[in-house]
Parts: C-alpha cells; sequence; structure tokens
C-alpha cells in the first residue's frame, strides 16, 4: 500500500526565519532614525547650549549614536 505525507517543518522554519529577519530589520531601522533625529537636534543646538550641556560639537555623532544603539 502506498501513501503519501506531508512535512511542514521546512517551511515553519523558514517563516520564522523571515519573521525574525523582519523584525530585526524593522528594529535596526528605528534605530537608524532615533541616531539621525538625535543628531539633528544636537545640531541645531548653538554652542552656548551644548556648552551649558557639557557637550562640544564634536561629540554629537558618538552622543547620538550611544542614545540609538546603546552600545
Amino acid at each position: 500500500m502506498a501513501y503519501a505525507t506531508q512535512n511542514s517543518a521546512v517551511g515553519t522554519h523558514s517563516g520564522q526565519w523571515l519573521r525574525d529577519f523582519g523584525a530585526k530589520l524593522a528594529e535596526r531601522y528605528t534605530q537608524y532614525v532615533n541616531c539621525r533625529k538625535t543628531e539633528a537636534e544636537l545640531f541645531k543646538l548653538s554652542d552656548r547650549e551644548l556648552n551649558d550641556l557639557g557637550i562640544s560639537r564634536s561629540m554629537i555623532r558618538t552622543i547620538a549614536h550611544t542614545s540609538a544603539y546603546g552600545e
């Protein structure tokens, strides 16, 4: 007697991988946008305002990156 079976394990793993990849991609994009927004806001401040905050212009990119990515 012949019979056929369907194995859906491969489809399940690839579907989960795609969802995980999409979620990670969305997270990284959100971090990127937050980094650029932070940079833009800090660059808008005057030198005096930055000095009041204890920030120099050369520190802005590092601060924005750390704020967005937590590294």
